[in-house]
């Protein structure tokens, strides 16, 4: 009989875990998107973790929440505002180990609690199909610029139900 894989916890992020959630956005991006999104595209997309403290500044300004494997971070993920899910990367070590779905299950009800009535996600191609298996629906295509690359992704929307449950 397998061993059952540990359950990702979850807590808020503090100003030390910076550096390690923007290791692992890199991470995730090299080690994750290779399928969807050329060598280029992947190194205009993990350069917004270049400068550290505006990686940092970024994750400060939102609801961010930091999953751990054994006390160690292994994955990350914010809420923009009450409705927009603006980021959630795992590390490849950790990839299809619970930790996306356990991060977005947070997202959702937090939103919910705080009165949104559906969120909404600019999804990677690498993470649309994540996001379809939970209910969100593609809306429009988008083409974002980063640096001289430009990098696809898809609005998909989820209407929660009452009181944030999925």
């Amino acid at each position: 009989m397998g061993q059952a894989l540990p359950k990702p916890a979850l807590r808020p992020m503090l100003p030390a875990d910076v550096a390690v959630l923007a290791a692992i956005f890199v991470a995730s991006i090299e080690e994750l998107t290779g399928d969807d999104y050329s060598e280029a595209q992947q190194v205009a997309w993990a350069s917004a973790a270049d400068d550290e403290g505006e990686f940092g500044a970024r994750l400060a300004k939102q609801l961010t929440l930091v999953a751990t494997l054994q006390g160690s971070p292994v994955g990350f993920a914010s809420l923009k505002g009450t409705d927009c899910i603006d980021m959630l990367y795992v590390h490849p070590a950790a990839a299809r180990q619970g930790v996306a779905t356990a991060l977005c299950d947070a997202l959702e009800k937090l939103a919910g609690a705080r009165g949104a009535t559906a969120l909404t996600v600019e999804a990677s191609d690498t993470a649309e199909r994540f996001f379809a298996s939970r209910g969100y629906v593609a809306m429009q295509r988008n083409s974002v610029t980063l640096g001289d690359e430009w990098l696809a992704n898809t609005t998909m929307k989820k209407t929660l139900a009452a009181g944030g449950s999925s």
